[in-house]
């Protein structure tokens, strides 16, 4: 009887600090990220309660609609380009081929490098007077000019094809394991049955993978919206506004312009938007029939 106890009681202690400092580090913190959103702190924080003022002057503000602006086309391309492109990788490993052990750690490198790392290295490649356009020049393309980075039009998509970069290896894995989870009596049958690769792979094999397109679409959305060691080690949010994001809209005017209650708003919206992709994702996957 004592040993079953003690079976039952070592687990929860083990697992005690970890719950304990989870719930002062993440969720603690959310509630007084929440509280200060309501109040009219600024450089430092300010228990004046000022209720949802906050939130309206967010709302009105030009710049905040800007970064929103940014992450939608910043997130609907990251995205779709990650998908399409990850799930080309995965047919393309799936065929089989030669040196697949040698291609897909190239394809998933980019995932263990930071994106502060991807950043700079990409901002270096961007650089007009350094990168890519400088490089053409010296090999006698004078007329070669790739000076997106320097755009406030382009700038955004240079950020779009460094997050691209560094997040379809692991999009490809994802699809990889779906492909290789698919039972291959259903491929084989249609085989039989005289189905094409192309066929075999869109009316079949694609529509089975549905889970796995729900989930990186939640990894890269969740991503999308965080985003901010990577704007800000590529561009540093501009030129001007031109690549500002939600996350970097936060971080400037908490510590930069010293205005902490509208940057907590920011955050709980941000959180709020988060919250609105996981949870349905969450409710798809655990709901009691499915489970079934």
């Amino acid at each position: 009887m004592n040993r079953n106890r003690l079976q039952e009681i070592i687990p929860r202690l083990v697992l005690s600090p970890s719950m304990a400092l989870i719930l002062i580090f993440v969720y603690a913190f959310i509630l007084y990220t929440f509280f200060l959103s309501m109040t009219d702190s600024r450089m430092l924080p300010s228990y004046g309660f000022v209720g949802f003022e906050n939130y309206e002057k967010l709302w009105n503000l030009r710049h905040w609609w800007r970064a929103l602006t940014n992450l939608a086309i910043f997130g609907t391309l990251y995205i779709v380009i990650c998908s399409v492109l990850g799930l080309f990788l995965a047919i393309l490993l799936d065929q089989k081929i030669r040196g697949e052990g040698f291609l897909r750690p190239i394809y998933l490198y980019p995932m263990a490098l930071s994106f502060i790392v991807t950043g700079t290295a990409w901002k270096w490649f961007l650089d007009p007077g350094i990168g890519l356009e400088n490089t053409m020049h010296q090999w006698g393309w004078a007329g070669f000019e790739f000076a997106w980075i320097k755009d406030r039009t382009l700038a955004i998509y240079t950020v779009v094809i460094a997050a691209v970069w560094q997040s379809s290896g692991f999009v490809m894995a994802m699809f990889l394991a779906g492909l290789r989870g698919v039972d291959s009596e259903i491929i084989k049958a249609a085989q039989m049955d005289g189905a094409s690769n192309v066929t075999i792979y869109r009316r079949i094999i694609i529509p089975m993978m549905r889970p796995v397109f729900l989930s990186a679409f939640v990894v890269l959305a969740h991503l999308a919206i965080k985003s901010y060691d990577l704007v800000i080690a590529l561009t540093g949010g501009g030129p001007g506004q031109a690549t500002e994001l939600p996350a970097t809209f936060m971080y400037s005017y908490t510590f930069t312009r010293n205005q902490m209650g509208i940057g907590a708003s920011s955050a709980i919206i941000m959180l709020v938007m988060i919250f609105s992709i996981i949870i349905p994702y969450l409710y798809s996957e655990l709901k009691p029939g499915r489970q079934r």
